[in-house]
């Protein structure tokens, strides 16, 4: 009987390679490039010269009433130390400093109106500045969620030092930190209308105090016009009294009439300068409702138009 030889094979097994795997694809990352980081702290205009700032575009009004102050005591220097030694602006100077002392606290508010409003226009030119920001990516297909939203947030603390200073960050921030305790996307939109009705009651209110000027300021004109005519008529009286010719008391009625013409001078400056000072409101007031109406579309577009709740 023949034994056959083993057809067992002595070669090594080839090990088993696994097919090679492709690196991760890092997540596309939604922000692009951003250079703009606004710093609230540094560059407002009030925390700048050393006074406590008001929130958005209010003002804080012990710098506003020592910017008007200012510019009070340098217009009347001028007037006395400058103008008043010409004789052709005579005319100009004596509406100021021969009238009473009515023309002085008018164009102290007139002047305190005019540095509340500058100091506002400046705070509004740096909110606008923050539709500029990439705060929510822009990209068609992003969309907002519980997760993307904590992205978000990060992104908008990372552009601004003070999110809450800043009316449209703010209001964004109200809105995605909600959506843990949101269920629907209406929801959403309810507290960006509901913040943005607050922000409008919040900017119509800083104007509170020009608008008590624009009231005040004709009021101290009429004032000081109604003391010039006391004295007018006082003198009127005065006159008559002491009868005489006929001559002296017309030479006295002129000097009286002519009196009279320059009392109404407080009251024509007083209604120049309310004119002034509404006009500039006006301007400033369009500008902040345009500016609020950019934050709304800002909010409908980038914030509730991506919401994807489940």
């Amino acid at each position: 009987m023949s034994i056959e030889p083993s057809t067992t094979s002595t070669e090594p097994a080839i090990p088993q390679v696994a097919p090679p795997t492709e690196p991760p694809v890092p997540p596309i990352n939604p922000f692009t490039a951003e250079e703009f980081r606004l710093n609230w702290s540094k560059r407002d205009i009030e925390q700048r010269l050393g006074f406590r700032g008001g929130r958005f575009t209010s003002v804080n009004k012990w710098l506003t009433f020592l910017m008007g102050l200012f510019v009070t005591a340098i217009f009347f220097s001028i007037l006395i130390f400058g103008l008043q030694r010409w004789s052709e602006a005579h005319w100009f100077t004596a509406m100021f400093l021969e009238r009473g002392v009515a023309p002085y606290p008018t164009m102290l508010l007139f002047f305190w109106g005019v540095a509340i409003l500058f100091v506002k226009s400046r705070k509004l030119n740096f909110q606008e500045e923050a539709l500029t920001l990439s705060a929510v990516p822009q990209q068609p297909d992003f969309l907002l969620n519980r997760e993307s939203a904590r992205g978000v947030l990060s992104r908008i603390h990372s552009l601004v030092d003070s999110a809450g200073n800043f009316l449209l960050l703010n209001r964004i921030e109200r809105a995605l930190s909600n959506l843990q305790n949101i269920g629907q996307v209406n929801d959403v939109a309810t507290i960006l209308r509901n913040q943005a009705d607050y922000d409008e009651e919040q900017i119509a209110s800083s104007y509170g105090l020009v608008h008590s000027f624009l009231w005040a300021i004709p009021v101290l004109g009429f004032i000081g016009t109604v003391i010039g005519l006391r004295a007018a008529i006082g003198a009127l009286g005065i006159t008559l009294r002491a009868g005489g010719d006929l001559t002296a008391i017309r030479e006295g009625l002129q000097a009286v009439t002519a009196g009279l013409a320059t009392k109404f001078e407080t009251t024509l400056v007083a209604l120049i300068c309310a004119v002034i000072l509404q006009l500039m409101l006006a301007f400033l007031q369009s500008r902040e409702g345009e500016f609020l109406d950019s934050c709304n579309d800002y909010c409908h577009a980038h914030v509730a138009s991506k919401l994807k709740l489940a």
